[in-house]
């Protein structure tokens, strides 16, 4: 039986599709960029890599911005516009913004499926990481697309499984631990369990996995002494990794599970 059934951050990264006639359509635009480098299309896609959670806000926001201005077909139909718009969203305080870039994430990656971008497993992966945050305060949005998403992740979990570290497999089983059960979700609590093992046996260097595996493991089993355990292990993944501005963002979430598991068992 499931435990806690709320709208967690553990769950940002995907509870619906895309495809929401009720996503607003707004762009943020951003100031001081008179200095960005002189970069193209084919530049971004070369230097795709370097994009990621330790990058300088400005350094992201110059390459959004030549991401929205090209109509080259190799970039749109990639995922790095989508995972520019997630990252930046994902460091956003404004929550306004951090909606609007989330949800033009989305706009980027079905640009991306229509431009034939569908044998890509990030185009799906960041698809469904983007509309996470976009509904994330809007929870209602999500029931009707639960069935939706999970065919999304599955399709870049068999495409993609090492994508983020194993996050096709790590959000897979959140929305399995954190959607309502049969019959009126798609809630499973074995398969959280067994998709978050997995996640943390096969990639075991990025720390969410941990995270999230000791929370199935509390929820669905009430192991608190092993979930305390694998949640010790994320926390110093977490400490060595390469994760940037993501750290203290993570580093909270972390912080919250553990007082979880400290009152749950006191």
């Amino acid at each position: 039986m499931l435990r806690h059934l709320r709208i967690h951050t553990a769950l940002v990264l995907g509870l619906a599709f895309a495809g929401c006639a009720s996503l607003p359509d707004k762009t943020v635009r951003f100031q001081g960029l008179s200095d960005c480098p002189a970069q193209t299309p084919a530049t971004l896609l070369a230097r795709q890599q370097e994009f990621g959670p330790g990058s300088s806000t400005h350094m992201l926001q110059c390459a959004l911005t030549v991401a929205r201005e090209s109509s080259d077909p190799a970039l749109r139909r990639s995922a790095l516009p989508s995972r520019l718009a997630l990252h930046l969203a994902e460091r956003d305080a404004n929550t306004t913004q951090k909606e609007a870039l989330a949800n033009e994430g989305v706009s980027l990656a079905e640009q991306a499926l229509a431009q034939g971008g569908g044998s890509d497993g990030a185009v799906h992966y960041y698809l469904a990481a983007n509309l996470g945050l976009a509904i994330h305060d809007h929870p209602l949005q999500a029931a009707d697309n639960l069935s939706r998403l999970e065919q999304e992740l599955q399709k870049a979990m068999q495409i993609s499984p090492a994508l983020d570290g194993g996050g096709p497999l790590r959000l897979l089983g959140m929305l399995y631990l954190k959607a309502p059960p049969w019959p009126t979700g798609i809630g499973d609590g074995d398969k959280a369990l067994d998709l978050l093992k997995q996640a943390t046996e096969k990639y075991p260097a990025h720390p969410l996995n941990h995270l999230f595996y000791a929370q199935a493991l509390w929820e669905v089993d009430e192991q608190g002494v092993q979930a305390k355990s694998v949640l010790a292990t994320g926390r110093e993944k977490l400490k060595t990794g390469p994760w940037g501005y993501n750290r203290a963002i993570w580093n909270q979430e972390f912080s919250n599970v553990a007082k979880e598991l400290g009152a749950s068992a006191s």
